[in-house]
C-alpha cells in the first residue's frame, strides 16, 4: 500500500473511530434521560420500544452533528471555539425529535416519539457528553512528539563511562549554563560527581531556573551560580582566580542566523572574540581541557553566525599550536552540532507553537534540509569531547539531513491534525544568511572515525 494509501486508511478508520465513540456516547445519554425522568423504573411501553427509539434519534444527532461540521473538526485536537458547533448540533437533532413527536402523535410511532421532557434532557446530556469525551482526549494526549520520529533514526547512545571518570572530583566551568543545552550539560554533568559546577549565566532568570532546578536535586557537588557576561573579561579572570576550573565547556553563544545577519558587529563579539578571551583565560589559569560548541554552519559558512563560528574554531586551534611549545596542560576542542531538536535555535518550538494555536506552519522553502539531533545526543557529544584528548573538532553522524517540511508535516500529524487540511503549511522563503542544506561531511575524505560509535574528528 502507498503512503498516501495508508493515510486515507488511517483518516477512515479514525472517522469510524470518532463515529463509534459518539454513538455510544449518545447512547448512554438517552438511557440516562430515561432513568432520570421515570425514577430509574422502566417506563410502560418497556425499553425495548425505548431502544427501537434510539435508532431514530442516533439517525437525527449524527445527520445534525455533521450538518453542523463537527465532523470536520478534529475530535482529537477539540479548541473552545469549537464547543458551539456541537451544542447546536445537539439543538437541532432536539428540535427536530420535538417536532417529530408533535406531528406523529400516535402510540404506534413510539419509536419515532420520545416525549418532551426526554428530548430536552437528552440534549444537555448528550452536548455534555460528545464536548466532554472530546475535552478529556484532548487533555489526556496533550501535544508530545517524540525526538527520534522527527529525526528518522534511532538516537544515539553514548557510553558514559569515560565521562563519569574524567569528571569525577573537577571543578566544571559551564558558560550559557541557563540555556536549552547548558542547562542539560549542568544536569548530566552533576551526574558524574564533580567537585564544584560554576554555572555561568548573563540571563537572570535562565540562571534562576537552573540554580533552583539543581538545588532542589541536592547533588554532591558544589553549586556557584554565576550571573556574568562571558565577554566582560576583567570578571571572568577574577572568576578563573577564585574557582581555578579543570574543564570548560563554552556553550554561550548566539544562534539565529537571522538575528547575528542583522547584528554582525555583536555577533563577533559574542561568538568568536568572547571565545578567544575565554581560551586565553584557560590556558593562564591551569584549566586541562576547554571544549567549544560550535555549528554545522561553520563549514564553509556564508551566514554571519557560521562566519562568527568558524573563526571561534580556528581561534581554539591557532591556541592548541602555539601551546604545543609550552608546557600548559591545556587541550582545546570543538564539537560540531546539527539543529538541536527543542532547543531556542530550533524550529521545533516554533512549530510546536503554531500547531497549538492552530495557526498555519512557516517553513522557509520546500527543499530546506538540515541536519538535527536530540538534545541528549548533543550534550553527550560535548562530554564524550570533554573527556577525550584530541586537540581536534569532533562531529557526529547525524545520518541523513532532514527536510523542514517534512519534520513540519510530521508534527502536525503527530499532533494529531492534517497537514493543509486541518493546519495549513505556507512557505516564507530563504532569509539572509540561511543554506538551502548545511554541509556536514563525515566521509573517510574529510574526516577519521573515532572509537566511539559515529563520532569523527575533522581533519
Amino acid at each position: 500500500m502507498t503512503r498516501s494509501g495508508e493515510a486515507w486508511l488511517k483518516f477512515l478508520l479514525t472517522r469510524i473511530a470518532g463515529l463509534a465513540i459518539d454513538s455510544t456516547v449518545l447512547c448512554v445519554a438517552y438511557f440516562a434521560a430515561f432513568l432520570l425522568r421515570f425514577d430509574f423504573i422502566e417506563p410502560r411501553w418497556g425499553w425495548r420500544i425505548v431502544a427501537h427509539s434510539f435508532v431514530a434519534v442516533l439517525a437525527v444527532s449524527l445527520a445534525s452533528m455533521m450538518a453542523c461540521g463537527c465532523y470536520r473538526m478534529s475530535w482529537r485536537r477539540t479548541r473552545l471555539v469549537d464547543v458551539p458547533w456541537y451544542a447546536i448540533a445537539a439543538a437541532i437533532a432536539c428540535f427536530a425529535m420535538t417536532a417529530l413527536r408533535y406531528f406523529t402523535p400516535l402510540y404506534e410511532y413510539m419509536c419515532l416519539r420520545p416525549p418532551y421532557s426526554i428530548n430536552l434532557l437528552y440534549f444537555f446530556l448528550g452536548a455534555t457528553g460528545l464536548v466532554g469525551w472530546r475535552a478529556l482526549w484532548t487533555w489526556g494526549s496533550r501535544f508530545f512528539v517524540r525526538d527520534e520520529n522527527l529525526i528518522e533514526r534511532c538516537a544515539v547512545n553514548m557510553d558514559a563511562t569515560n565521562v563519569i571518570r574524567f569528571l569525577r572530583g573537577k571543578t566544571v566551568m559551564i558558560t550559557g549554563a541557563g540555556g536549552s543545552i547548558g542547562s542539560e550539560i549542568v544536569r548530566q554533568v552533576a551526574g558524574a560527581s564533580p567537585s564544584r559546577i560554576l554555572m555561568v549565566e548573563r540571563g537572570e532568570n535562565a540562571l534562576y531556573q537552573i540554580d533552583r532546578e539543581m538545588r532542589r536535586l541536592g547533588p554532591e557537588a558544589e553549586l556557584k551560580a554565576l550571573m556574568v557576561d562571558v565577554n566582560d573579561v576583567d570578571r571572568m579572570k577574577e572568576i578563573f582566580e577564585a574557582y581555578h576550573p579543570d574543564v570548560v565547556l563554552h556553550a554561550a553563544a548566539y544562534k539565529h542566523v537571522p538575528m547575528v545577519e542583522m547584528n554582525p558587529e555583536e555577533g563577533w563579539r559574542n561568538n568568536t572574540e568572547a571565545t578567544k578571551h575565554l581560551a586565553e583565560l584557560s590556558a593562564a589559569h591551569g584549566v586541562k581541557r576547554f571544549v567549544l560548541i560550535s555549528t554545522d554552519k561553520a563549514v564553509n559558512p556564508i551566514s554571519v553566525m557560521g562566519k562568527t563560528k568558524r573563526a571561534a574554531e580556528q581561534a581554539i586551534m591557532d591556541l592548541n599550536a602555539r601551546l604545543s611549545d609550552t608546557d600548559s596542560q591545556l587541550s582545546l576542542c570543538a564539537v560540531r552540532f546539527g539543529n538541536v531538536l527543542g532547543s531556542s535555535g530550533s524550529v521545533v518550538p516554533l512549530f510546536k507553537e503554531q500547531i497549538e494555536r492552530r495557526l498555519p506552519v512557516t517553513v522557509t522553502h520546500p527543499d530546506m534540509k538540515r541536519y538535527f539531533m536530540t538534545v541528549r545526543e548533543a550534550v553527550g557529544l560535548v562530554l564524550q569531547a570533554a573527556s577525550r584528548s584530541e586537540k581536534a573538532i569532533y562531529t557526529l553522524d547525524m545520518g541523513k539531513p532532514v527536510r523542514i517540511l517534512d519534520l513540519a508535516e510530521n508534527m502536525i500529524r503527530q499532533a494529531g491534525y492534517k497537514p493543509y487540511v486541518d493546519i495549513p503549511i505556507i512557505f516564507t522563503g530563504i532569509r539572509p544568511g540561511e543554506k538551502l542544506a548545511e554541509e556536514l561531511d563525515v566521509s573517510e575524505k574529510s574526516c577519521y572515525k573515532t572509537d566511539m560509535a559515529k563520532i569523527y574528528i575533522t581533519k
